[in-house]
């Protein structure tokens, strides 16, 4: 998985897919370390959006939310709070109802931010904490549903707990709203790229030295590198 996400910044779907495929099958018939009809992890290509994503500014990511729905603005101020993924909006739950997956981390990380802990499940089924703040978790919990609904995106199933914008319909929603409002997007994974060049701000002003700085603003992401990290400071 690690190998495959870093992979994912630097090929297209279909060759990771492909990749993905490769392991599997040696992992399979050949190590056998991989039950026969277990499958890995399905893990999404970053490589278009690593190089074509920039960053926003907390104006310019106001101004895009003012001109969505309400359901799909709530989503991009959370994705902007908390550096989440698309489909990774689908996944919210409180971290007491879903506990994180255990991974090493700083006592750097969310210093200096306050809010609610929630968890995400991210790329290859890592499910990490993510920090939102307090009024917008507010809000969110406004939108919980009463009972969680069964969602497919992009051939991927989730269970949605809040009636929120999220994965490709979100994405789409962002971008559309961006245009018209900027007259530009750099799509809405470009909040993520926000996120990280801001707390990596937060974190040296605060007094950190950079590599702990990525070290925390890496484990915030989901990443399992430091290294990957960096493509987000481009």
């Amino acid at each position: 998985i690690q190998y495959l996400e870093a992979r994912g910044l630097e090929v297209g779907q279909k060759t990771l897919d492909m990749e993905r495929q490769a392991i599997q099958s040696m992992l399979t018939h050949v190590t056998g370390k991989l039950e026969q009809g277990k499958t890995l992890p399905y893990v999404e290509s970053e490589f278009k959006q690593a190089l074509s994503s920039r960053t926003y500014t907390t104006e310019q990511m106001k101004l895009v939310s003012e001109s969505q729905t309400e359901r799909n603005a709530l989503s991009t101020q959370i994705a902007y709070a908390a550096g989440l993924r698309a489909h990774e909006l689908y996944t919210l739950s409180y971290a007491s109802e879903k506990q994180a997956s255990e991974r090493p981390a700083l006592d750097s990380k969310f210093q200096g931010r306050e809010g609610v802990i929630y968890t995400v499940t991210g790329k290859g089924g890592l499910i990490r904490e993510v920090l939102i703040p307090t009024q917008l978790a507010s809000k969110l919990e406004e939108r919980r549903l009463d009972t969680p609904q069964k969602v497919t995106d992009r051939g991927v199933h989730y269970e949605q707990k809040y009636d929120i914008g999220a994965g490709h319909k979100w994405s789409n929603s962002y971008t559309q709203a961006s245009n018209r409002v900027l007259g530009w997007s750099r799509g809405a994974h470009g909040l993520r790229h926000s996120y990280t060049q801001e707390r990596m701000n937060e974190l040296q002003n605060s007094g950190y030295f950079r590599d702990t700085a990525l070290e925390t603003v890496s484990q915030e992401l989901g990443h399992f590198r430091p290294e990957i990290t960096e493509i987000y400071l481009r």
